[in-house]
Protein backbone atom coordinates (compact mmCIF):
# COMPACT_ATOMS: atom_id res chain seq x y z
CA UNK A 1 0.00 0.00 0.00
CA UNK A 2 2.50 2.69 0.71
CA UNK A 3 4.64 1.61 -2.04
CA UNK A 4 1.62 2.32 -4.23
CA UNK A 5 1.01 5.56 -2.91
CA UNK A 6 4.47 6.54 -3.12
CA UNK A 7 3.94 5.78 -6.64
CA UNK A 8 1.23 7.35 -7.60
CA UNK A 9 2.92 10.37 -5.38
CA UNK A 10 5.73 10.91 -7.72
CA UNK A 11 3.52 10.76 -10.65
CA UNK A 12 1.13 13.41 -9.81
CA UNK A 13 4.43 15.48 -8.91
CA UNK A 14 5.84 14.99 -12.35
CA UNK A 15 2.97 15.30 -14.14
CA UNK A 16 2.07 18.85 -12.26
CA UNK A 17 6.10 19.80 -13.43
CA UNK A 18 5.34 18.82 -16.85
CA UNK A 19 1.54 20.52 -16.39
CA UNK A 20 3.30 24.06 -15.67
CA UNK A 21 5.32 23.83 -18.45
CA UNK A 22 2.98 23.33 -20.75
CA UNK A 23 0.78 25.97 -19.39
CA UNK A 24 3.69 28.67 -19.33
CA UNK A 25 4.74 27.77 -22.31
CA UNK A 26 1.83 28.27 -24.32
CA UNK A 27 0.45 31.32 -22.90
CA UNK A 28 3.61 32.29 -23.61
CA UNK A 29 3.73 31.83 -27.59
CA UNK A 30 0.46 33.16 -28.10
CA UNK A 31 0.81 35.89 -30.55
CA UNK A 32 0.70 39.11 -29.56
CA UNK A 33 2.21 41.71 -26.84
CA UNK A 34 0.17 41.17 -23.64
CA UNK A 35 0.95 44.94 -22.57
CA UNK A 36 -0.08 46.07 -25.75
CA UNK A 37 -3.53 43.93 -25.79
CA UNK A 38 -4.31 45.39 -22.60
CA UNK A 39 -3.67 49.05 -23.04
CA UNK A 40 -4.78 49.31 -26.33
CA UNK A 41 -2.66 49.93 -29.76
CA UNK A 42 -2.74 53.68 -29.38
CA UNK A 43 -0.94 53.70 -25.97
CA UNK A 44 2.18 55.82 -25.65
CA UNK A 45 5.26 54.00 -25.70
CA UNK A 46 6.06 54.66 -21.79
CA UNK A 47 3.21 53.30 -20.57
CA UNK A 48 3.84 50.36 -22.69
CA UNK A 49 7.15 49.92 -21.34
CA UNK A 50 6.21 50.86 -17.83
CA UNK A 51 3.63 47.95 -17.74
CA UNK A 52 5.93 45.61 -19.69
CA UNK A 53 7.83 45.91 -16.53
CA UNK A 54 5.19 46.09 -13.76
CA UNK A 55 4.32 42.45 -16.28
CA UNK A 56 8.19 41.22 -15.79
CA UNK A 57 7.90 40.73 -19.63
CA UNK A 58 11.09 42.36 -19.94
CA UNK A 59 12.72 39.93 -18.04
CA UNK A 60 14.36 36.66 -19.52
CA UNK A 61 12.06 33.35 -20.18
CA UNK A 62 13.83 31.23 -18.01
CA UNK A 63 13.95 33.50 -14.93
CA UNK A 64 10.04 34.40 -15.65
CA UNK A 65 8.92 30.83 -14.97
CA UNK A 66 11.21 30.04 -12.32
CA UNK A 67 9.75 33.09 -10.38
CA UNK A 68 5.70 32.49 -11.34
CA UNK A 69 6.96 28.50 -10.33
CA UNK A 70 8.28 29.53 -7.13
CA UNK A 71 5.50 31.79 -6.49
CA UNK A 72 2.93 29.18 -7.22
CA UNK A 73 4.46 26.78 -4.49
CA UNK A 74 4.60 29.24 -2.26
CA UNK A 75 1.06 30.32 -2.89
CA UNK A 76 1.59 33.77 -4.35
CA UNK A 77 -0.07 33.78 -7.97
CA UNK A 78 0.78 37.18 -8.38
CA UNK A 79 -1.09 40.15 -8.80
CA UNK A 80 -4.43 40.67 -11.50
CA UNK A 81 -3.75 44.19 -13.57
CA UNK A 82 -7.34 44.52 -14.04
CA UNK A 83 -9.32 43.63 -10.41
CA UNK A 84 -5.80 45.41 -8.59
CA UNK A 85 -5.71 42.62 -6.18
CA UNK A 86 -3.71 39.57 -5.49
CA UNK A 87 -4.76 36.72 -7.97
CA UNK A 88 -5.39 34.70 -4.63
CA UNK A 89 -8.36 36.55 -3.60
CA UNK A 90 -9.80 36.50 -6.15
CA UNK A 91 -9.51 32.63 -6.31
CA UNK A 92 -10.44 32.21 -2.74
CA UNK A 93 -13.74 34.26 -3.51
CA UNK A 94 -15.03 32.85 -6.70
CA UNK A 95 -14.18 29.09 -4.96
CA UNK A 96 -16.62 30.18 -1.92
CA UNK A 97 -19.11 29.80 -5.13
CA UNK A 98 -17.69 26.97 -7.28
CA UNK A 99 -16.81 24.33 -4.68
CA UNK A 100 -20.55 23.98 -3.38
CA UNK A 101 -21.80 23.62 -6.96
CA UNK A 102 -19.69 21.52 -7.90
CA UNK A 103 -19.93 18.91 -4.71
CA UNK A 104 -23.96 19.34 -4.62
CA UNK A 105 -24.18 18.59 -8.44
CA UNK A 106 -21.04 15.95 -8.06
CA UNK A 107 -23.69 14.36 -4.59
CA UNK A 108 -27.06 14.78 -6.83
CA UNK A 109 -25.17 12.83 -9.85
CA UNK A 110 -24.17 10.29 -7.47
CA UNK A 111 -27.20 9.21 -5.64
CA UNK A 112 -29.24 9.42 -9.10
CA UNK A 113 -27.07 7.47 -11.25
CA UNK A 114 -25.59 4.48 -8.70
CA UNK A 115 -29.33 3.04 -7.93
CA UNK A 116 -30.05 3.74 -11.28
CA UNK A 117 -27.32 2.33 -13.25
CA UNK A 118 -27.61 -0.81 -10.06
CA UNK A 119 -31.36 -1.09 -11.16
CA UNK A 120 -30.61 -1.34 -14.88
CA UNK A 121 -27.87 -3.85 -14.66
CA UNK A 122 -30.38 -6.10 -12.56
CA UNK A 123 -32.82 -6.27 -15.06
CA UNK A 124 -31.02 -6.31 -18.31
CA UNK A 125 -32.54 -6.61 -21.18
CA UNK A 126 -35.88 -6.00 -19.95
CA UNK A 127 -38.15 -3.15 -20.10
CA UNK A 128 -37.59 -1.17 -17.05
CA UNK A 129 -33.45 -1.54 -18.53
CA UNK A 130 -34.94 -0.03 -21.44
CA UNK A 131 -36.51 2.87 -20.17
CA UNK A 132 -33.38 4.02 -17.74
CA UNK A 133 -31.02 3.53 -20.16
CA UNK A 134 -33.47 5.68 -23.15
CA UNK A 135 -33.78 8.41 -20.35
CA UNK A 136 -29.85 8.34 -19.84
CA UNK A 137 -29.41 8.66 -23.42
CA UNK A 138 -31.32 11.51 -23.59
CA UNK A 139 -29.85 13.11 -20.68
CA UNK A 140 -26.47 12.79 -22.49
CA UNK A 141 -27.78 14.33 -25.75
CA UNK A 142 -29.13 17.27 -24.04
CA UNK A 143 -26.95 20.42 -23.54
CA UNK A 144 -26.79 21.38 -19.14
CA UNK A 145 -28.12 24.93 -20.19
CA UNK A 146 -30.89 23.80 -21.59
CA UNK A 147 -31.79 21.88 -18.45
CA UNK A 148 -30.90 25.36 -16.84
CA UNK A 149 -33.37 27.34 -19.03
CA UNK A 150 -36.04 24.66 -18.50
CA UNK A 151 -35.33 24.55 -14.61
CA UNK A 152 -35.81 28.63 -14.89
CA UNK A 153 -39.08 28.52 -16.42
CA UNK A 154 -40.67 25.82 -14.23
CA UNK A 155 -39.06 26.20 -10.69
CA UNK A 156 -38.07 29.97 -10.61
CA UNK A 157 -40.37 32.25 -12.89
CA UNK A 158 -43.52 29.88 -12.63
CA UNK A 159 -43.23 28.36 -9.30
CA UNK A 160 -41.42 31.04 -7.73
CA UNK A 161 -39.51 28.52 -5.31
CA UNK A 162 -36.11 29.47 -5.69
CA UNK A 163 -34.63 32.54 -7.32
CA UNK A 164 -33.75 32.54 -10.72
CA UNK A 165 -29.99 33.61 -10.48
CA UNK A 166 -27.50 35.66 -8.84
CA UNK A 167 -26.04 34.65 -5.52
CA UNK A 168 -26.10 36.65 -1.98
CA UNK A 169 -23.52 35.29 -0.34
CA UNK A 170 -22.91 33.00 2.54
CA UNK A 171 -23.04 35.37 5.33
CA UNK A 172 -23.00 34.86 8.61
CA UNK A 173 -26.22 33.50 10.02
CA UNK A 174 -28.39 30.43 9.23
CA UNK A 175 -31.01 32.37 6.95
CA UNK A 176 -27.82 33.69 4.85
CA UNK A 177 -26.35 30.12 4.80
CA UNK A 178 -30.38 28.82 3.39
CA UNK A 179 -30.66 31.51 0.89
CA UNK A 180 -27.25 31.51 -0.74
CA UNK A 181 -27.90 27.18 -0.73
CA UNK A 182 -31.25 28.22 -2.50
CA UNK A 183 -29.07 29.91 -5.36
CA UNK A 184 -27.17 26.96 -5.97
CA UNK A 185 -30.11 24.34 -6.54
CA UNK A 186 -30.99 25.39 -9.78
CA UNK A 187 -27.38 25.33 -10.99
CA UNK A 188 -26.25 22.21 -9.17
CA UNK A 189 -29.27 20.05 -10.46
CA UNK A 190 -28.43 21.29 -13.74
CA UNK A 191 -25.12 20.14 -13.96
CA UNK A 192 -25.81 17.26 -12.01
CA UNK A 193 -28.69 15.54 -14.48
CA UNK A 194 -25.78 15.29 -17.69
CA UNK A 195 -23.32 13.91 -15.58
CA UNK A 196 -25.74 11.60 -13.64
CA UNK A 197 -26.65 10.01 -17.24
CA UNK A 198 -23.66 9.40 -18.13
CA UNK A 199 -22.10 8.03 -14.21
CA UNK A 200 -25.85 5.93 -14.59
CA UNK A 201 -24.32 4.05 -17.94
CA UNK A 202 -20.81 3.45 -16.80
CA UNK A 203 -22.09 2.08 -13.35
CA UNK A 204 -24.66 -0.03 -15.57
CA UNK A 205 -21.79 -1.02 -17.91
CA UNK A 206 -19.54 -1.94 -15.23
CA UNK A 207 -21.80 -3.79 -12.88
CA UNK A 208 -23.28 -6.10 -15.92
CA UNK A 209 -19.34 -6.93 -16.58
CA UNK A 210 -19.16 -8.57 -12.92
CA UNK A 211 -22.46 -9.92 -12.69
CA UNK A 212 -20.82 -12.30 -15.42
CA UNK A 213 -18.40 -13.49 -13.64
CA UNK A 214 -17.81 -16.83 -11.84
CA UNK A 215 -17.45 -15.39 -8.21
CA UNK A 216 -20.73 -14.20 -8.87
CA UNK A 217 -22.13 -17.25 -10.19
CA UNK A 218 -20.47 -19.12 -7.24
CA UNK A 219 -22.25 -17.10 -4.63
CA UNK A 220 -25.29 -17.62 -6.28
CA UNK A 221 -25.01 -21.02 -5.92
CA UNK A 222 -23.81 -21.57 -2.10
CA UNK A 223 -27.24 -19.32 -1.57
CA UNK A 224 -26.70 -16.07 -1.28
CA UNK A 225 -29.64 -13.56 -1.87
CA UNK A 226 -29.42 -12.01 -4.99
CA UNK A 227 -29.47 -8.47 -3.28
CA UNK A 228 -26.67 -9.20 -1.46
CA UNK A 229 -24.79 -10.56 -4.16
CA UNK A 230 -25.68 -7.35 -6.39
CA UNK A 231 -25.28 -4.09 -3.87
CA UNK A 232 -22.11 -6.09 -1.76
CA UNK A 233 -19.79 -8.16 -4.38
CA UNK A 234 -20.95 -6.91 -7.99
CA UNK A 235 -21.58 -3.79 -7.27
CA UNK A 236 -18.02 -3.00 -5.10
CA UNK A 237 -16.22 -4.82 -7.93
CA UNK A 238 -17.60 -2.67 -10.23
CA UNK A 239 -16.43 0.76 -8.33
CA UNK A 240 -13.20 1.51 -10.52
CA UNK A 241 -14.51 2.65 -13.78
CA UNK A 242 -17.20 4.60 -11.68
CA UNK A 243 -14.61 6.09 -9.16
CA UNK A 244 -12.70 6.96 -12.59
CA UNK A 245 -15.56 8.60 -13.77
CA UNK A 246 -16.81 10.46 -10.71
CA UNK A 247 -13.49 12.12 -10.69
CA UNK A 248 -13.46 13.38 -13.96
CA UNK A 249 -16.91 14.49 -13.43
CA UNK A 250 -15.67 16.87 -10.46
CA UNK A 251 -13.23 18.30 -12.24
CA UNK A 252 -15.37 19.50 -14.96
CA UNK A 253 -17.61 20.39 -12.56
CA UNK A 254 -15.30 22.51 -11.02
CA UNK A 255 -13.30 23.70 -14.22
CA UNK A 256 -15.88 23.67 -16.66
CA UNK A 257 -18.76 25.69 -14.93
CA UNK A 258 -18.53 28.87 -17.49
CA UNK A 259 -22.22 28.72 -19.09
CA UNK A 260 -23.72 27.76 -16.19
CA UNK A 261 -22.21 30.33 -14.43
CA UNK A 262 -23.09 32.41 -16.42
CA UNK A 263 -26.63 31.67 -16.85
CA UNK A 264 -27.11 31.74 -13.70
CA UNK A 265 -25.09 35.19 -12.77
CA UNK A 266 -23.09 32.90 -10.38
CA UNK A 267 -19.63 34.51 -9.54
CA UNK A 268 -17.63 31.61 -9.58
CA UNK A 269 -14.71 30.02 -11.24
CA UNK A 270 -15.19 29.87 -14.72
CA UNK A 271 -16.70 32.85 -14.94
CA UNK A 272 -13.52 34.18 -13.84
CA UNK A 273 -11.33 32.39 -16.07
CA UNK A 274 -14.05 33.75 -19.00
CA UNK A 275 -13.58 37.27 -17.91
CA UNK A 276 -9.80 37.52 -17.29
CA UNK A 277 -9.49 35.51 -21.35
CA UNK A 278 -11.84 38.66 -22.57
CA UNK A 279 -9.84 41.64 -20.74
CA UNK A 280 -6.22 39.43 -21.49
CA UNK A 281 -5.61 39.63 -17.97
CA UNK A 282 -2.64 36.53 -18.40
CA UNK A 283 -1.89 36.91 -14.87
CA UNK A 284 -5.11 35.77 -13.87
CA UNK A 285 -5.24 33.02 -16.57
CA UNK A 286 -1.69 31.57 -15.76
CA UNK A 287 -2.79 31.26 -11.90
CA UNK A 288 -6.26 29.73 -12.11
CA UNK A 289 -5.42 27.47 -15.07
CA UNK A 290 -2.45 26.41 -12.86
CA UNK A 291 -4.66 25.82 -10.15
CA UNK A 292 -7.13 23.71 -11.93
CA UNK A 293 -4.85 21.56 -13.51
CA UNK A 294 -3.30 21.37 -9.93
CA UNK A 295 -6.92 20.29 -8.74
CA UNK A 296 -7.09 17.98 -11.19
CA UNK A 297 -4.00 15.91 -10.70
CA UNK A 298 -5.22 15.86 -6.59
CA UNK A 299 -8.92 14.76 -7.88
CA UNK A 300 -6.86 11.44 -9.70
CA UNK A 301 -4.75 10.54 -6.55
CA UNK A 302 -7.53 10.18 -4.05
CA UNK A 303 -9.32 8.30 -7.02
CA UNK A 304 -5.66 6.21 -7.26
CA UNK A 305 -6.10 6.16 -3.56
CA UNK A 306 -10.21 4.85 -3.56
CA UNK A 307 -8.92 2.36 -6.36
CA UNK A 308 -6.66 0.93 -3.41
CA UNK A 309 -9.33 1.21 -0.96
CA UNK A 310 -11.51 -1.02 -3.23
CA UNK A 311 -9.19 -3.40 -4.88
CA UNK A 312 -7.80 -5.28 -2.18
CA UNK A 313 -4.82 -6.34 -5.19
CA UNK A 314 -3.49 -3.06 -4.89
CA UNK A 315 -3.01 -2.74 -0.96
CA UNK A 316 -0.63 -5.66 -1.76
CA UNK A 317 1.30 -3.62 -4.40
CA UNK A 318 0.09 -6.39 -6.99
Amino acid sequence: MTAYLLRRLAIAVATLFVASLVVFSVLEILPGDPARLMLGLNTSPDALAALRTEMGLDRPLAARYLDWLGGMITGDFGRSLTYSSPVTDLVKERLAVSLPLALIALTLSTIIAIPVGVFAAARRGNTADTVAMGLAQVGVAVPNFWFALLLVYVFAVGLRLVPAGGFPGWGDSWASHWQALRALILPAISLALPQAAILARVTRSATVEVLGEDYIRTARAKGLPYRRVLWRHALRNAMIPVLTIMGLQFAFLLAGTIIIENVFYLPGLGRLIFQAISQRDLIVVEGVVMLLVASVILINLVVDICYAIVDPRLRGGR
